[in-house]
């Protein structure tokens, strides 16, 4: 059941660009989770009873393709690469300095303020530049643990600033 204080307009509004149908499912949940970085579950009944399909197969949708997300993740969500030509060029200290800056381990991804998610991925296909990362999908080459706490300090100062904007 949907929870009484989640907002739906948002849900509405993204419903309303595509047919009601269940070819319309994978565009719905990917615009859904680009608002709110994630899938949140009061989303999925709204969303099957509009479409006309079974709640189990939009989360089975949800569950097969790996770029969607049932936890909320950061406003920075940084990928490390764990590929061979990474591991073998130090990813491991790489992830462990990000992981330790933020307060995170393998089964803490994002931080409580949702501003970082910490993930490895199996290959970044940045091979040449191992080992690499990305920050919400732009790559960063010959990393070391140094660089990537300097690329935090950077990212944390961006939040600051946006934050004394708003």
């Amino acid at each position: 059941m949907a929870d009484k204080h989640f907002d739906l307009s948002v849900v509405k509004g993204i419903l309303e660009k595509y047919p009601k149908d269940e070819v319309s499912t994978i565009a719905i949940l990917q615009d859904v989770q680009e608002h709110y970085n994630y899938l949140p579950r009061e989303v999925f009944p709204y969303i099957a009873r509009e479409i006309g399909v079974s709640e189990a197969k939009l989360y089975g949708v949800a569950t097969f393709y790996e770029n969607f997300s049932l936890e909320p993740k950061g406003k920075y969500v940084i990928r490390c690469c764990d590929g061979t030509a990474c591991h073998v060029r130090g990813s491991i200290p790489l992830l462990e300095r990000l992981r330790a800056e933020l307060g995170l381990s393998e089964s803490k991804k994002t931080t409580d303020d949702l501003n970082f998610t910490v993930e490895t991925v199996s290959c970044l296909g940045a091979c040449g530049l191992a080992p690499a990362m990305t920050v919400n999908g732009t790559v960063y080459g010959a990393m070391t643990p140094d660089k990537a706490g300097e690329l935090l300090k950077e990212l944390k100062a961006e939040i600051e600033k946006e934050g004394a904007e708003a």
